[in-house]
């Protein structure tokens, strides 16, 4: 297990911290004098920081400094649906501040709640003991049920998105977004496109989304059995909810033996003590209490096509120079192979 570790602030994005310890004077004063300030590591979009205050932490989330593509980054929509999920069954940090200021730290910024846990960015959870990979694997299945199962409008995010329509949609950004960030041809990526606008589901369930909910986004508690926190909801909205689970169920339909793209395919789950992919789908349907979905395989190859638009960013960001994470040229190297498992799967639609 691994707890969040910090490292000193990346010099792209230092920022005036004398500004934005006079601004949380101003508007949070309970947490107003000195602080020591680091940078999680991890994250490949939104700038994370730690604010280490005498007997308490707060985390600090913002968008990153330079040139960014049009809707990304968008930090106020996560301020908005945690702050929106916190009396909900779905754990999320409580959340204190959304600053659209621009003169304080540079960027937009929000300020939650740290929450104490354990880490594991692997699918296959090697931090954890084997016998704790399954319980968790399926607490996070029953945490994605639960999130669907919330009613959004009740919530009060009636203006979060658009509840028909979010396949097609989502479709148009990221296609968009992978042609402006686009490096070189990827024939597998202009493929997959294609049969996935070829074969649209034709229902329009719609419950809140996550986006990018996998193990990395997790805080898991001490018992090493549930999740403390679900994080990193920039990608959030209203939406189909088997685009989660899709996405969710993505490492099975990836190779194991590439280094990087975090596959489960090919393992011997059993040894491993992981559950099979259809267990994980089955605690999530149970959890919602609906029939298990015979559209899967489309979603998941949906949620290919979308990784590999953002990978291909993330790579785009890199040879700018302003990515977060400090592997970023190495993670959208992969894009090509991803667009090459998301083409595998579509071809069999």
């Amino acid at each position: 297990m691994t707890v969040p570790e910090t490292v000193a602030v990346l010099p792209q994005h230092r920022f005036d911290v004398s500004k934005l310890a006079a601004y949380l004077e101003e508007h949070l004063p309970d947490c107003g004098g000195d602080f020591e300030l680091g940078q999680f590591q991890g994250g490949q979009s939104n700038p994370t920081f730690l604010l280490t205050f005498e007997g308490r932490r707060l985390v600090l989330r913002k968008k990153p400094p330079g040139d960014l593509l049009r809707g990304a980054h968008q930090v106020e929509r996560e301020f908005t649906v945690m702050r929106a999920l916190y009396s909900s069954p779905v754990p999320v940090p409580k959340m204190h501040i959304l600053c659209d200021d621009e003169e304080v730290i540079g960027t937009a910024f929000f300020l939650m709640d740290y929450v104490p846990g354990w880490l594991s960015a692997e699918p296959n959870l090697p931090d954890f003991r084997q016998s704790a990979r399954t319980p968790l694997w399926l607490a996070m299945a029953r945490v994605l049920g639960s999130l669907h199962e919330v009613d959004w409008r009740a919530a009060g995010l009636e203006s979060f998105g658009k509840p028909e329509g979010y396949v097609a949609r989502q479709l148009k950004t990221w296609t968009r977004q992978y042609e402006a960030s686009k490096t070189q041809e990827m024939p597998a990526m202009d493929k997959l496109i294609a049969k996935l606008q070829a074969h649209l589901p034709e229902d329009e369930a719609a419950t809140i989304v996550h986006g990018d909910f996998r193990p990395g986004n997790m805080i898991f508690g001490a018992g090493q059995d549930e999740v403390a926190a679900v994080l990193d909801w920039e990608l959030s909205t209203i939406g189909h909810p088997l685009a989660d689970l899709g996405y969710f169920c993505m490492p099975y339909r990836v190779p194991a033996e590439v280094p990087g793209v975090k596959g489960l395919d090919g393992l011997d789950l059993a040894a491993e003590g992981l559950p099979s992919r259809e267990e994980v789908v089955e605690a999530y349907c149970a959890a919602r209490g609906i029939a298990e979905p015979d559209n899967l395989d489309y979603f998941t190859a949906f949620a290919l096509f979308r990784l590999t638009a953002i990978v291909q960013g993330v790579y785009a960001r890199a040879l700018q120079g302003n990515a977060s994470h400090a592997d970023a040229l190495k993670v959208g190297e992969r894009a090509s192979f991803l667009a090459e498992c998301g083409w595998a799967l579509a071809s069999r639609l």
